[in-house]
């Protein structure tokens, strides 16, 4: 597919460039430093096709999303949409949630972060890649100690 770009104003006034969603997920977003709705629903898409197929994280997303990935591919981009752009879309709660889901280990936080932070590497430049990063490593952190945080284990200072 052919990417096509439009001009929005922004909330300064100023036209940014966007991408049309007729994109497919593997073309770069058109201005690579806008955060929007459809630079969210680009991550999402690419970034969990990557995790289908990562030898490690694929097995724990089949086991918890054994069908229809569409739902769950909505609820991120509800999460990312809340927590970039302060949409207050996403209404669950994400420790419940990983709570429930078999297999998951601290270890796997870093593949996860490694996959995520590439592929914002990939869509944006820098200074937006940096933002999604920022925030993709402070939920990490948080969901690494609400699952296996325990007061009468150390808390080992880094997991490679």
């Amino acid at each position: 597919m052919r990417t096509e770009a439009r001009l929005e104003p922004g909330a300064d006034g100023a036209a940014n460039a966007c991408c049309s969603r007729a994109d497919d997920v593997t073309s770069p977003v058109a201005s690579a430093d806008a955060i929007s709705e459809d630079a969210i629903h680009r991550l999402v898409d690419r970034f969990y096709a990557k995790v289908r197929a990562d030898p490690e994280l694929a097995p724990i997303f089949a086991r918890a999303i054994p069908g229809d990935w569409g739902p769950h591919l909505a609820t991120m981009r509800d999460f990312w949409s809340s927590i970039m752009l302060t949409s207050g879309r996403y209404k669950g709660n994400p420790v419940t949630v990983h709570r429930r889901v078999e297999g998951i280990e601290l270890e796997l936080f870093e593949r996860w972060l490694a996959l995520f932070n590439q592929t914002c590497g990939e869509l944006f430049n820098d200074s937006a890649a940096e933002a999604f990063r920022g925030k993709a490593i402070r939920i990490a952190e948080s969901l690494k100690l609400a699952l296996f945080y325990r007061t009468e284990h150390p808390w080992p200072r880094s997991v490679k």
